[in-house]
């Protein structure tokens, strides 16, 4: 298999190239290859993402480095093996930069390979990185983390799992309702039973009902109990879980806490909750995704925690070695943004948050709908659709297909009186994290990578669309009252349901919301 000529290149080689080039031209590129090597050995040497984003050049260059170390690409190697790196298509072995070994061992995920050493530095690099940029999103306490090939349901069920070890009588998991089957399936998967604790309504906004929680530890003893199961990212109108009084109460009863933070660490709030439950009571892993996250392909997650040792026990409860792409997908995004394009991100996102507001409270009020209060969730925003509702039952779901027709994309609807069952637990209300949540309403989200533009074409879409149903009662000879947002949007374009710009960041799906 061919190999980068360029990532060949060393002194010795620099010096003979002077025979076939001037001098000083090639001293000038031994310069130039010299300033991408610095940038890796600073990686190397301090294992923290950089402050400026890198150049595509030099991350190809520090791959083909890495690839070059693993034993499917010696240049003289012989392999009689059952597991030797062998590709059948080139198109798939440069997808993979020809790290084809994976990660881990058999018996630990985290373990070096022998025949791997690129491989295996790539994965010890990647952990690094990421633990350096949860310390910069906000929790600046945690000592430990891995990538795994995962998304964040199965993530979860590991954690479980790695617990049961722990506590060989627990039978039960607590956790406060939040309408993903995902999260629930985890739980289910593990072999534990959920104990569903219902949220209670504060205002507009769901939250955790802590003396529910701490009822349900008493009634089932401490030592049944799994652990916790809280969450930090959610749909409105439910909020993040209480957190810092749900980590004191798992350390008053020795109970073990587990934080599903899906898309949690885009959001300084999420962060910071995490970082002060950890710091007052007892938190003792947090589950995060890739793709939510990091705006890298689907099938990745982080698990991290506060003890070295208990996170590594996660870590080696993972049967076999694992593809290594979601960690080399991470890597080079983390890599190309730099600290300080990650931190513009996140900028981004939380300003794009306050205009998402605002431009949904104005439509609401339009058609006599309200953006219901839910200052506690940073990243998810409900609008109400009581009137709508009452002017047609059935207009409620209809207006879900119309948005997703009109490539509309994230924009979740929710009825009242939905009935799901999952693993075979009935959810009255379901997607509303309630039994009993008192209107319908539509969700969108403010999340990592939206733009203005995302939020303007949604809002003008949704507006359309519930001024379609406004038209249905009016008398058809009737004047048509204007948009209220086609003052704001140049171009009433004819092509625009045919553009592909989604509302936000798509949080229906993989494992955690």
């Amino acid at each position: 298999m061919r190999t980068n000529g360029a990532a060949t290149m060393n002194s010795e080689n620099f010096s003979l190239s002077e025979r076939l080039v001037s001098a000083s031209y090639v001293r000038q590129g031994s310069q130039a290859r010299r300033g991408h090597e610095q940038l890796i050995r600073l990686l190397l040497e301090q294992g923290k993402c950089p402050e400026e984003g890198w150049s595509e050049s030099t991350i190809e260059l520090f791959l083909n480095e890495l690839a070059l170390m693993d034993s499917n690409n010696f240049l003289g190697n012989c392999g009689v093996g059952e597991r030797e790196g062998r590709v059948a298509s080139g198109l798939v072995a440069r997808r993979h930069y020809r790290l084809i070994h994976g990660i881990g061992r058999s018996g630990d995920i985290a373990a070096v390979q022998p025949k791997a050493a690129g491989s295996s530095l790539l994965n010890k690099i990647t952990n690094s990185v990421v633990l350096d940029i949860l310390k910069v999103a906000g929790v600046r306490s945690v000592s430990s983390c891995f990538v795994l090939p995962m998304a964040t349901g199965m993530s979860l069920t590991l954690c479980f799992l790695t617990l049961r070890h722990r506590r060989p009588k627990a039978k039960y998991i607590i956790w406060p309702r939040i309408d993903q089957k995902s999260c629930f399936k985890a739980m289910v998967t593990a072999g534990f039973e959920p104990v569903v604790v219902e949220n209670v309504l504060e205002g507009d906004e769901l939250r955790t009902d802590l003396q529910a929680v701490e009822s349900r530890i008493q009634e089932l003893g401490p030592d049944s109990v799994l652990c916790v199961h809280s969450t930090t990212s959610c749909f409105a109108p439910r909020v993040p879980d209480r957190l810092e009084e749900l980590a004191l109460m798992c350390a008053k009863y020795d109970v073990p806490h587990i934080v599903n933070n899906a898309y949690g660490v885009q959001s300084s709030k999420c962060m910071h909750l995490i970082q002060q439950g950890a710091r007052v009571g007892r938190i003792d892993a947090f589950v995060q995704s890739l793709d939510k996250n990091f705006m890298v392909p689907v099938g990745g997650a982080i698990i991290a925690g506060f003890d070295e040792a208990f996170v590594q026990e996660i870590s080696r409860m993972y049967p076999g070695r694992a593809s290594a792409s979601p960690s080399l997908d991470v890597l080079i995004t983390l890599l190309t943004l730099g600290t300080g394009g990650y931190r513009r991100l996140l900028k981004e996102r939380k300003e794009m948050y306050t205009f998402l507001a605002e431009e949904l409270k104005t439509l609401a009020a339009a058609h006599g709908e309200r953006l219901l209060h839910t200052p506690h969730n940073p990243i998810s925003l409900a609008m109400s659709l009581g009137s709508l509702e009452k002017q047609n039952q059935k207009a409620v779901t209809q207006l879900g297909s119309m948005l997703f027709t009109r490539q509309v994309s994230g924009a979740r609807v929710v009825p009242l009186g939905t009935e799901q069952t999952v693993s075979g637990h009935t959810f009255r209300g379901f997607m509303s994290h309630s039994a009993h949540y008192p209107c319908p309403y539509l969700n969108a989200a403010s999340a990592v990578g939206i733009t203005r533009d995302d939020v303007a074409l949604c809002v003008k879409r949704l507006d359309k669309c519930l001024r379609s149903f406004g038209r249905e009662k009016r008398d058809q000879s009737g004047p048509e009252e204007p948009s209220i947002t086609e003052s704001s949007v140049t171009e009433a374009d004819a092509t625009e349901l045919n553009t592909t710009e989604p509302c936000a960041a798509d949080t229906e799906g993989d494992s955690s919301h």
